[in-house]
Order: C-alpha cells, then structure tokens, then sequence
C-alpha cells in the first residue's frame, strides 16, 4: 500500500496478531493552511499597535499587488479577496474615513469607482513592510536559503497547478 505500513496489532476478538495499514495522513494542505493561519496571527498582532485590523491590511495589501496608477475597483477587490461587496464596501469605508485610502470615478464608467491609496496608505504599507521583514527574519530562523529556494519554488508549482485546475471547472 502506498503512503502507508502496516502495523501488528491484536485482534480485538482473540489474541492473534493481526497485520493493519496504519495511514499516514497527507499533511502538505493542513501545513499549507497552518502556517498560513499562524503567520496572519502574527502579524495582526504586529499591526495592530498601528491601528490597522487584518482585514484592512488584507485590503491595502492586495491594492498593492494590483494597483497599476489606475486604482481597483470594488468589485474586483471583493473577488480577489473572496469576500461580499458589502464586506468590501464597510472596510473600504474605515480605510477612507483614516485617509489610507481613497474612491475616485472610472476614467471610462462614470457610474464606477475605483479605490486608490493615499500617501498616509503608503506610509501604513511601509510599516506593514518592514514589519513583516522583521517578522520573516524570526519565523524563518533555521530555515536555510536552499530551503527558502526549494519551498518557493514547489509552492509556486502547486499555485500554478491550482490555478489551471480552476480554470478548467
């Protein structure tokens, strides 16, 4: 059997050994997903001395990686972060009340916003950064640059996987 071994273990109704696989769980998901969970718990706790939530620097975060001088819409934000319009709405709301962020009108639908980040958002990203360079110093203690190397690569193997299985549903 692959991905197990067998183990002599008794048989509940006689004393007779009695070979069973004994299944080793594929843990790679549940250590994807740990990790995950754990460092985002760190690093709320990091920010939040700075009076940004989770889900606000979840917010600013993903503009950075998309925002192109042409600011995001709402609605795409929603789905890159898989979560509602109203969700999205409230939280772009606080991060335009602080003046992290701010809504302008589409250049091509004047029905539509796209949200932009400020100067003050920028510098809340910058410490967002530097934090989490602090941070990835400490949770990586150990972990050599091969290591880095080999676990970088096989993840960004296992996203490209993901993702072309999403687009073939």
């Amino acid at each position: 059997m692959v991905g197990t071994n067998m183990a002599r273990k008794k048989s509940e109704d006689s004393d007779e050994q009695v070979n069973r696989p004994v299944v080793k769980p594929f843990r790679f998901g549940f250590l994807v997903h740990d990790v995950s969970r754990m460092r985002r718990t760190l690093f709320d706790e990091v920010m939040k001395s700075r009076g940004v939530t989770r889900s606000q620097w979840s917010v600013l975060a993903n503009l950075t990686r998309a925002e192109r001088n042409d600011g995001m819409m709402q609605v795409d934000l929603s789905r890159i972060m898989d979560v509602g319009k109203v969700t999205i709405g409230g939280l772009i709301d606080r991060l335009e009340s602080a003046g992290l962020v701010e809504r302008r009108l589409d250049a091509n639908d004047r029905r539509a916003r796209r949200v932009f980040i400020t100067d003050k958002g920028y510098e809340v990203i910058a410490e967002m950064q530097k934090a989490g360079t602090k941070l990835n110093k400490s949770i990586l203690k150990g972990v050599s640059a091969e290591h880095m190397r080999i676990t970088e690569n096989a993840l960004a193997t296992v996203k490209a996987n993901i993702r072309q299985l999403l687009l073939e549903e």
